[in-house]
């Protein structure tokens, strides 16, 4: 009876030396997760410079950038979507984000042009969304051709074509619901290459990029550089250079966040306070019911954004007018016309507002609160 109760006893106290680790391993003190895209790999090199190749440069920073988080950030698991020379298919890399239930996506690749002797340099860092010029539409080309080595990818990609212009028309549609964070985030990026990195800023841009077209988190593309710059490829295939660009995206993940914890950075419809530029435009929308309360979508043309309010009568705006204006993530955005008739607002843009203003694009509000614009389309021509 005596070994029996020993028995027990020396069971109960293995279980007991187990039980910190049982315990946590049901329990994970990881609050973020961020999915780190080193671009192309493996029979993949992307773009091709006269010492490197974009794959390698992407995956050297991409892993500094993942071991700088890793190392600081402890309520925070990265998430690779390759560490070694690999080929994963853009819509595996999605696929990837989403199933980690990502916080954010960060897409790491490296710019080229046609001549391996060009002058041109800078990084930049791109959202999804329609491409407003021909120098964003053939970054976005160069980026998702990728796809033609994939086998399957006339069926994966429901018959899109990288080389064909009109196949980026579906773009136009994709102004989701975390383009806020994912612009503030690439803003964030731009600031600290140009501040701490002293890289030439090329600015925020949007583009169809498949592997961000999948996710469903802020997303970001980032051009680190151009390889096909004799100076930006030696800065790029070095130690000091790859360092410096991953600390600068660490430095802006760790700004983000922050921003993120103090409610700065929008995070849906419920942080968007919506006013108008002119008192005398408001008090006549006071007379009739606010086509922005209309049980259905209201659009608009968004065609400015501004860290402050600007005049009502600002050459900014280019002429157009009425002008309105909502407030979000502490961004103030500008926007023209205003119509439950998505036809009309499209018609708008490109009579009036293209031709003015290259980046503008549609938005969509629901009473009083902005909406998904894909969800707000629908209910269009459902209602129609």
């Amino acid at each position: 009876m005596e070994r029996y109760k020993l028995n027990i006893v020396f069971v109960f106290c293995i279980f007991l030396s187990f039980l910190p680790e049982m315990l946590s391993a049901g329990v994970s003190d990881k609050s973020f997760t961020v999915v780190i895209d080193a671009g192309h790999g493996g029979n993949d090199p992307g773009a091709v410079g006269r010492r490197g190749k974009e794959k390698n440069i992407n995956l050297s920073v991409a892993l500094k950038l993942g071991k700088l988080i890793e190392a600081n950030c402890a309520d925070t698991k990265v998430v690779y979507t390759r560490k070694k020379d690999t080929f994963v298919p853009l819509h595996r890399r999605a696929e990837i984000a989403n199933a980690a239930k990502a916080d954010l996506f960060i897409s790491i690749h490296t710019n080229s042009l046609a001549s391996r002797n060009s002058r041109v340099q800078g990084t930049e860092t791109y959202t999804l969304g329609l491409h407003r010029t021909e120098d964003n539409l053939e970054v976005a080309k160069k980026e998702n051709s990728v796809i033609l080595i994939e086998a399957d990818y006339q069926q994966r990609y429901a018959g899109f074509n990288p080389n064909s212009a009109e196949s980026y028309i579906i773009f136009e549609f994709m102004q989701d619901k975390y383009m806020a964070q994912s612009v503030s985030f690439a803003q964030l990026i731009q600031k600290q290459f140009r501040q701490s990195a002293r890289r030439v800023d090329k600015g925020v841009h949007q583009a169809g990029f498949l592997v961000l077209r999948e996710t469903s988190m802020p997303s970001v593309l980032i051009e680190l550089g151009y390889i096909t710059n004799p100076s930006e490829e030696q800065y790029l295939l070095s130690e000091k250079g790859s360092s410096a660009l991953a600390k600068s995206i660490y430095q802006a993940f760790l700004s983000y966040k922050q921003a993120g914890k103090q409610g700065n950075v929008a995070v849906s419809g419920k942080n968007i306070e919506q006013e108008t530029v002119e008192d005398e435009v408001q008090a006549e929308q006071d007379k009739k019911p606010q086509a922005t309360q209309s049980a259905q979508p209201v659009f608009k043309i968004q065609i400015l954004t501004s860290d402050r309010v600007l005049p009502a009568k600002s050459r900014l705006f280019k002429g157009l007018a009425p002008v309105s204006r909502y407030k979000e993530g502490g961004i103030y955005k500008y926007t023209y016309g205003e119509s439950t008739d998505y036809n009309r607002i499209l018609r708008l843009k490109r009579s009036k507002v293209d031709a003015k203003f290259k980046d503008a694009f549609i938005i969509a509000f629901k009473n009083g609160e902005k909406m998904n614009i894909n969800q707000a389309i629908k209910e269009f021509k459902q209602n129609r």
